[in-house]
């Protein structure tokens, strides 16, 4: 996700820098003000206290890991202590979801200029607490850790439980169909809103941007039905549908009729041209991408496309309309 101009990136909010700075307590007693807040789940077996947690599996375990940066993935001016941790854990969870796996537990780190404010910190754990609750996972503990002048980093690396066989990104076959479960390109509108000063067009966006909303039982519900390929919305339809195709070696065809009202949801907040770059290209969105047999299609996925066999001297990708388009969605270095 971009955040431009560069001077942005050094505004921090007064709930960042106001207060009781983390300097006046030490390790033990900032865990024991943030560990309360946090739910317990019934898998697990040792709670946060020990060297480690224990979590009772009986199961494949799905395990996936992300991190974010002040000034880089957020500003203090737009989010929230409380957004960032909920935004955090969505975007974790939905990997989980999208292996076809239920989460179970999730594994939180902060990195923390020692300047940064006790009250963000236990903002930011009240979002985490929330949505872990949501969606009735347990957080099993993680990590603190000091930081440079200005530094504030969050990571987490979230677990979660297989009962099937995992829906990779190499399944998809020639006669499937394409499928979305959630939203397209709001997340997106919400970040180009935020930054033009203007959420009040679309407070809808502006709150997805904010706090991503992925439908995590959609996924095991997925896995049920018989999805070949699965994967969540994080870095945009263009770029994770060719990830899908290139990996399964076959052609995923987008149908532009499909995505006409995503578009048109957009228009009146961003413009014509920026509305289909949204839905396009927009990454954040967390919803949930995957391929099915035709006919199979769950409740409540909306099919976007069908999946073809590659032709002579045509090489797997994705198109839209049967051509392809220069959108390419978010990429951490390329973009950065």
């Amino acid at each position: 996700m971009p955040i431009e101009p560069q001077e942005e990136r050094q505004r921090r909010g007064p709930l960042m820098t106001g207060g009781t700075p983390l300097r006046s307590l030490d390790e033990d007693e900032l865990l024991a003000r943030i560990l309360p807040t946090f739910p317990e789940g019934a898998d697990l077996v040792v709670a946060p206290g020990d060297d480690a947690a224990v979590l009772r599996t009986g199961a494949c375990t799905v395990a996936t890991t992300d991190t974010v940066v002040l000034g880089r993935d957020w500003l203090d001016a737009w989010s929230s202590g409380a957004d960032i941790g909920h935004k955090v854990i969505a975007q974790n969870l939905a990997d989980v979801a999208a292996m076809g796996a239920r989460p179970t537990g999730v594994l939180v780190t902060l990195v923390a200029d020692p300047d940064l404010s006790l009250e963000w910190v236990l903002d930011h754990v009240r979002g985490v607490a929330d949505a872990c609750a949501a969606a009735g996972v347990a957080v099993l503990g993680g990590d603190l850790s000091s930081a440079p002048s200005g530094v504030v980093m969050v990571s987490v690396t979230a677990l979660g439980r297989l009962d099937g066989e995992p829906v990779l990104r190499s399944g998809a076959r020639p006669g499937d169909v394409l499928a979305v479960r959630g939203s397209l390109g709001l997340a997106d509108a919400g970040l180009r809103l935020l930054q033009a000063g203007a959420a009040s067009r679309h407070p809808v966006a502006v709150s997805r941007q904010r706090r991503p909303e992925p439908p995590l039982e959609a996924g095991p519900e997925a896995a049920a039905a018989g999805a070949t390929a699965m994967l969540d919305l994080s870095d945009g339809l263009l770029r994770d549908g060719g990830r899908i195709a290139r990996a399964s070696g076959v052609v995923v065809d987008l149908d532009p009729a499909a995505l006409a009202g995503d578009v048109d949801a957009l228009m009146d907040a961003v413009g014509a041209e920026a509305a289909l770059d949204c839905v396009l290209a927009g990454g954040e969105e967390h919803s949930l991408l995957a391929t099915f047999p035709a006919g199979s299609v769950p409740p409540g996925w909306r099919v976007l496309g069908e999946v073809r066999a590659s032709g002579a001297g045509e090489r797997p990708g994705i198109l839209v309309g049967g051509r392809a388009v220069s959108h390419t969605g978010w990429d951490h270095f390329r973009n950065a």
